[in-house]
């Protein structure tokens, strides 16, 4: 290495590290915003952010004042949370034309994602990433490619020769500093650096560079047991900041594609090591063009600024203001029932009274000719405590978006109308559309990135375990060039207000208005199969087995006969797979070969002779 290649690798570390203080220090007063409402839930509700930029706590102004928390914030993130994992990761790819390849290509890609979801755990890594977005306002995803997962090729050498495969992480939002805190669209960001200590051993491993450690101040998660005011505990993450001594930051600073640079930069450093120099290494944006591999996720949008806004943050006025109306209003009990005792100067044993007060059998002993101690009028607790109580618990469901039918899973005692029920049920999932929406683009863009990553990078034939459209497992090979559609889009329209009791209602509805049955009155089997299925009962006591079964063999039988005829067999029901293939051909994604098309037609003609001879056969016994 001389002396030029010395210099620019200094420079460029030394840039990189500078940007990365000035951004630290202009995100400052957003993270102390973030460490506030992380103290809050976890329910250190007497913290504030001093003026010297930290997070202290304030202490009591008299030894006797009550100052106990009284959690509401919890109980709120916890049930948003629980209404949001209600929102299924489950996407769908959508064919760029109705070519039967787009189409077939779009519904294996489908597979194919999910089939890497699930791999990945996208479920529980979504639950996490929900739990930093509600207490802190955003969360992001990184979607990468690590080439040391999937399949074992290679086992010579040092380290294992492996396929690669995608790696979803989550990162929390105290790890992403923008460029311009100002810029809401992180595609619009004209830079971003990722910053995360990692253990300098793991630093040689990934790099294979020794970088001496340094003392870093890491922000971890780890769980604490919150109790509320009304006895519920809970169990939520929260932030505490750590200093390593083995660890050291390592900084990923990305750049969007310039004239200086068309295919991005990416400028990995840690310590005084360069890690990496070079392009944007991934194809992960629109038309193959290079972006940034984070996606982020805000729990409520926040008008011209890069990170959202939480509930939290709107939540702790009031949550400060009940904690003061409950502790005074205790104050106020202790007063009245352990009350203020009078006494003359010099009339009794002050000392003892202090110690043991007025307990019940107590001899009371005063100065001969004084006066006796007297107990003051404490009076009644004013009224205004509890009407301003109320009025805070009011609060509390008005900004957070949380009613006593979501806080209490009660509803209130004077509604008793189906309707109004159902009403109050709409609204509360009303006030979560914003957010749940958020957490929907999220997941869709999660979708278009591991696609596009796996076109990039899956060149060889791999193998996946695919779930099928009848609920088959099988094992398919495929590579990059199979996956040719990235237009992602939800299976469900609002998963918040389909849930399983609302499917059962509505088919039990439609079997009540006969829409279920045939011009006979009756419900088909392939139909009583589907009903099963659709209200959770599919394989009770495996009693539609037959049906199913039928339903997977008549699929299969559709798919051979794009290539040649298929013979009906005797003991398949017939009905069945009269309708199953009746459905194949007259689908959307049916291509209209006419060889095709006279084959099913032959194949069901077959169906239908079966099933004359069957109810022949049955007249004549009979």
């Amino acid at each position: 290495m001389d002396k030029t290649d010395v210099r620019f690798i200094e420079e460029t570390v030394a840039e990189v590290r500078e940007d990365f203080l000035r951004r630290q220090q202009a995100r400052r007063s957003v993270e102390l915003a973030w460490r506030l409402n992380m103290n809050f839930v976890v329910g250190n509700q007497y913290s504030e952010i001093t003026p010297r930029g930290e997070i202290d706590d304030f202490g009591k102004q008299y030894y006797w004042q009550e100052r106990e928390v009284f959690n509401h914030i919890a109980p709120i993130v916890e049930t948003r949370l629980a209404k949001l994992t209600r929102v299924r990761s489950g996407v769908t790819v959508r064919p760029n034309t109705s070519d039967e390849d787009d189409v077939s290509s779009a519904k294996f890609s489908t597979a194919v994602l999910e089939s890497i979801t699930a791999e990945n755990n996208l479920s529980q890594l979504m639950q996490l990433g929900n739990t930093w977005s509600e207490i802190c306002g955003s969360v992001f995803y990184k979607i990468a490619w690590n080439s040391d997962k999937g399949k074992v090729l290679s086992s010579e050498g040092k380290k294992p020769l492996r396929e690669g495969d995608v790696e979803i992480t989550v990162c929390p939002p105290f790890e992403i500093y923008p460029e311009v805190l100002q810029i809401s669209e992180i595609s619009h960001q004209p830079s971003l650096i990722h910053a995360k200590a990692y253990p300098v051993d793991e630093i040689a491993e990934i790099w294979g560079v020794t970088v001496e450690p340094e003392r870093v101040n890491v922000f971890t998660m780890d769980n604490a047991t919150v109790t509320g005011g009304f006895g519920y505990a809970t169990t939520v993450p929260r932030v505490t900041d750590e200093t390593k001594t083995d660890y050291a930051l390592v900084i990923e600073k990305y750049q969007l594609p310039t004239s200086e640079y068309p295919d991005g930069r990416l400028i990995i450093v840690a310590g005084d090591k360069l890690l990496y120099h070079g392009i944007l290494p991934y194809l992960n944006g629109e038309q193959g063009g290079r972006t940034y591999p984070f996606i982020k996720q805000n729990s409520l949008e926040n008008v011209g600024a890069f990170f959202g806004a939480s509930v939290v943050e709107r939540c702790i006025p009031v949550q400060r203001a009940y904690n003061a109306v409950k502790n005074r209003k205790h104050e106020y009990l202790n007063r009245i029932s352990m009350g203020v005792l009078a006494v003359e100067d010099g009339s009794v044993d002050t000392d003892n009274l202090s110690e043991e007060g007025l307990c019940p059998g107590k001899i009371l002993v005063y100065r001969q000719g004084s006066t006796p101690p007297v107990m003051m009028n404490a009076g009644s607790v004013p009224a205004d405590f509890h009407i301003e109580e109320e009025r805070l618990l009011q609060e509390f469901a008005m900004i957070s978006g949380v009613s006593e039918v979501m806080k209490y899973s009660q509803l209130p005692e004077n509604v008793s109308s189906g309707t109004a029920i159902a009403l109050l049920i709409e609204q509360d999932d009303t006030r979560l559309a914003i957010t749940s929406n958020n957490l929907r683009n999220a997941v869709r863009e999660i979708g278009k990135h591991i696609l596009r990553l796996y076109k990039q990078f899956a060149v060889g034939k791999r193998l996946k375990r695919i779930a099928g459209e009848n609920g088959e497992v099988e094992m398919l090979y495929f590579c990059g060039s199979d996956i040719s559609s990235d237009d992602i889009v939800f299976d469900t329209e609002n998963d918040l207000s389909d849930t399983p009791a609302n499917r059962k209602n509505m088919v039990m509805e439609l079997l009540k208005l006969g829409l279920l049955s045939d011009e006979n009155g009756r419900v088909s089997p392939r139909n009583k199969a589907k009903i099963l299925e659709i209200i959770g009962l599919g394989n009770w006591e495996n009693s539609k087995d037959i049906e199913d079964l039928n339903i997977k063999k008549a699929v299969r039988e559709n798919i051979a006969m794009r290539s040649g005829e298929q013979l009906p067999d005797k003991t398949d029901d017939h009905h069945i797979h009269v309708a199953e293939h009746k459905k194949f051909i007259l689908a959307a994604e049916f291509d209209g070969d006419n060889a095709v098309k006279r084959r099913v037609i032959e194949h069901i003609d077959m169906h239908n002779q079966y099933a004359v001879m069957i109810n022949t056969t049955q007249t004549e016994g009979e």
